[in-house]
């Protein structure tokens, strides 16, 4: 069948007879590029291995180690922060708080305990702990039983212990021995000690959760193949496209600053599309082999058609990452880069490696059958009698009640998104099995609810020493503030901090409000008329600037990664009413799990199953980052679904059949994708931080909406009322873009190649 004029709206003739899909020879170049690597598949394999080779070797000489760092460009954080940075020398290295408590209803201040604290700070101070060449050490240690640091009620207590440099992931080892000399030495004397401050922060855990996430992927998929070998191929290439992400991304770390929290990220969408992306073409190069062809040509032909729709995917998901760096904030650019080049990775590989290792098994894919359970038929005849094929054409029977039902349904979930609220989750949401919770609670016991969120106001005096007190004097009356430090000036007496202590926590709205309140009104009516310059600074301070830029820049994020992947959708389906349905189904998709996620971590329905039991607000950057992952991957699923349609619907069969042998040919992957995606993006909510947990629960929801029930049921409900109007262009677009559709070009209709003879063992 040919392709329809230009500005025309594509029908299939009732005339044409339809071409099954086993009969279609693609051509061009991709075709040509996938039958190469079919019919040389050991060039292809030995090629990888030596690319691989040179990666190590570039990490192990040009490499880098991973580090974090948070800039808001512009922002009063960021002037506050430089301004420290340049001026308090003495305040560079990193703060442990040590946090002493006696038993419920005991003091601290008994002869035993306080000698055991005494013996502590003592054994801290000695030259045990002190800074060397080699490693971080503490420079100074405070007394615990200060009257600032000693609490009323006499039962909790907290010491600063400095370190001379800031904390970074290496020097982790001499934190933990600060930590376990103080518990050793506090212990028996019946005090609990925990820890808090910049200096804690746990590395990041990562094997744990991906390893969750590949056994549930290697169930799903043995029930989806029913072979050992057809299963651990999509398994393996995932596994080969992670470790090649890593080493690039490890490489680039020797350039540039790549935080820690970048390799979770890649992980969750690199073993996802990975697996996600061979499971599509494996499933396709099985289902002509069954259909008759050699293994060669199934290679080629599975590769033509399944793994050009890998590229567009793989391209929609690479350009919604990479539009992250739109946002201005350069760790989100990187997560950008990150994720871009997991998947950038594995459509590479997909399109060469995994194309040549088929070739090479041919039929011996279908080896190592599961024991007592009955091996799947791919063919043509065989997939229109399986339940998926049923729920297709009763979708479709249904069009005009599905589509209504389900789009009101989606719309009041989508509409829980409005009770979201953004801001800094803090460390009195984390889970109670790390440290610094349980240390933030006792501090917020013994100190105020605000000790543990301080709101430091910089004074860059500029010849106006009187600025700091100023500011001081306006804000310890103020309402919400339960208590404000006198100005600490460095030495030159050039820069000044007051300390703000809220009454409210870091997370609360209440702790927003007084700082909108100190930089509109207090900080600014204390420095008018003087040169002296202000900044309001802190971690609510912070993730409010986060806000700000994010919001600042929503517009041009959205417009770049919805525009660019309308055109890129338009051009592969000739449609600009597929492309439209797919972004706007996708961000009521991303409405639906925003929701979701307000309702579990922020209203807290449910949350217990995500191993928090303290509610608080989103953190600011995870919608964005959250959204540009959740809009390249539901397009995957929407290519995945509307190319086979396409390709249905070109050669022969009208809108409605088209959607029936679509779902049928690729339900079944996209429902097994969808299965092993968001199992692996659940797996997270394992993890120990709150942050991983909330990326995985809002994925895992948004995406087994997404593909379950808005591609599964929703988009082909919809196109079954379009009808033939589903593939309108307007021709002047239609001329305007490329001619590179999703199908692959084919030349006739000519007889399937002979099948190579089955080996003894396939199916």
């Amino acid at each position: 069948m040919t392709e329809p004029e230009h500005g025309t709206t594509p029908t299939a003739s009732p005339t044409d007879e339809r071409v099954a899909s086993h009969e279609r020879v693609a051509t061009g170049a991709l075709a040509g590029w996938m039958r190469s690597c079919a019919t040389h598949p050991w060039r292809v394999v030995v090629s990888w291995l030596g690319i691989i080779a040179v990666l190590i070797a570039l990490v192990a000489t040009v490499g880098g180690a991973l580090e974090d760092e948070f800039t808001i460009p512009g922002s009063d954080t960021q002037k506050a922060t430089d301004l420290l940075e340049a001026e308090f020398a003495s305040e560079q290295g990193g703060v442990l708080n040590l946090v002493f408590a006696a038993p419920e209803g005991e003091s601290l201040d008994t002869p035993v305990r306080k000698a055991a604290i005494a013996k502590a700070i003592t054994r801290l101070e000695s030259s045990e702990f002190k800074p060397s060449e080699d490693t971080v050490g503490l420079t100074e240690v405070a007394d615990p039983f200060d009257d600032e640091t000693f609490s009323d009620n006499g039962r909790i207590a907290y010491a600063q212990a400095q370190f001379d440099q800031v904390i970074e992931g290496k020097d982790r080892d001499a934190v933990v021995a600060v930590q376990d000399a103080v518990r050793e030495t506090v212990e028996p004397a019946g005090v609990t000690v925990e820890f808090n401050g910049d200096a804690e922060f746990p590395p990041v855990e990562q094997g744990a959760s991906e390893g969750l996430g590949l056994l549930a992927a290697i169930i799903v998929l043995l029930f989806v193949f029913r072979t050992f070998v057809a299963m651990l191929i999509p398994i393996a290439l995932a596994i080969v496209a992670l470790i090649t992400a890593f080493l690039l991304l490890f490489i680039l770390a020797g350039f540039t600053k790549i935080n820690t929290i970048t390799p979770i990220l890649v992980s969750m969408i690199g073993l996802g599309v990975g697996i996600d992306y061979s499971l599509f073409i494996v499933t396709r190069f099985r289902q002509l082999l069954h259909d008759g062809l050699s293994k060669q040509d199934a290679a080629a032909e599975a590769g033509a058609s399944a793994g050009r729709a890998v590229i567009f995917a793989g391209a929609t998901v690479a350009i919604s990452v990479a539009g992250l760096a739109f946002i201005g904030l350069d760790f989100v650019t990187k997560l950008g880069i990150g994720s871009a080049l997991g998947v950038l990775t594995t459509v590479l590989i997909a399109n060469s490696l995994l194309i040549a290792v088929l070739s090479l098994l041919g039929h011996k894919v279908d080896r190592l059958k599961i024991p007592f359970i009955r091996a799947v038929d791919d063919s043509e005849e065989a997939r229109d009698r399986t339940p998926i094929a049923r729920w297709g054409r009763f979708v479709t029977a249904n069009a005009k009640v599905v589509f209504p039902v389900l789009l009101i349904a989606g719309f009041i979930l989508a509409g829980t998104s409005a009770l979201v609220r953004l801001g800094a989750a803090d460390q009195g949401t984390q889970p109670l099995e790390q440290t610094s919770r349980r240390a933030y609670d006792l501090l917020a016991e013994g100190f105020g609810a605000g000790f543990n969120g301080p709101i430091p106001i910089v004074v860059d005096v500029n010849g106006d020493k009187e600025a700091a007190t100023r500011i001081y004097e306006r804000v310890k009356g103020l309402d919400g503030v339960a208590s404000a430090g006198e100005p600490q000036f460095n030495d030159p007496g050039t820069v000044a901090i007051v300390f703000v202590t809220p009454d409210s926590a870091p997370q609360d709205a209440a702790t927003d409000t007084l700082v909108d309140t100190l930089r509109s009104d207090v900080v600014p009516a204390a420095v008018a008329g003087s040169d002296a310059v202000a900044y309001v600074s802190g971690q609510t301070a912070a993730f409010k600037d986060i806000a700000d830029q994010i919001i600042s820049r929503m517009p041009i994020f959205l417009l770049f990664i919805i525009g660019v992947t309308f055109i890129v959708l338009a051009m592969a389906f000739r449609s600009i009413v597929v492309s439209a349905t797919a972004a706007v189904t996708t961000l009521l998709s991303a409405f639906m799990g925003f929701g979701v996620l307000g309702l579990v971590v922020q209203q807290g329905h449910l949350l217990g199953l995500t191993g928090l039991d303290k509610t608080g607000p989103i953190e600011t950057f995870v919608p964005p980052i959250a959204f540009a992952i959740l809009f390249g991957l539901s397009m995957d699923y929407m290519v995945f679904i509307m190319s086979r349609i396409r390709e249905e619907h070109v050669h022969g069969l009208d809108t409605r059949a088209a959607v029936e042998h679509g779902i049928s040919a690729i339900g079944r992957v996209v429902v097994a994708a969808a299965l092993i995606m968001g199992t692996v993006f659940a797996a997270f909510i394992l993890s120990a931080d709150r942050v991983p947990k909330e990326f995985g629960l809002l994925l895992a929801v948004a995406i087994l909406t997404d593909a379950l029930v808005v591609r599964m049921t929703l988009v082909p409900a919809f196109l079954t009322l379009m009808g033939e109007k589903s593939w309108y262009m307007p021709r002047w677009l239609d001329r305007v873009l490329p001619n590179l559709t999703i199908e692959a070009p084919h030349a006739g209709a000519p007889t399937p190649a002979t099948p190579a003879p089955e080996p003894a063992g396939g199916s």
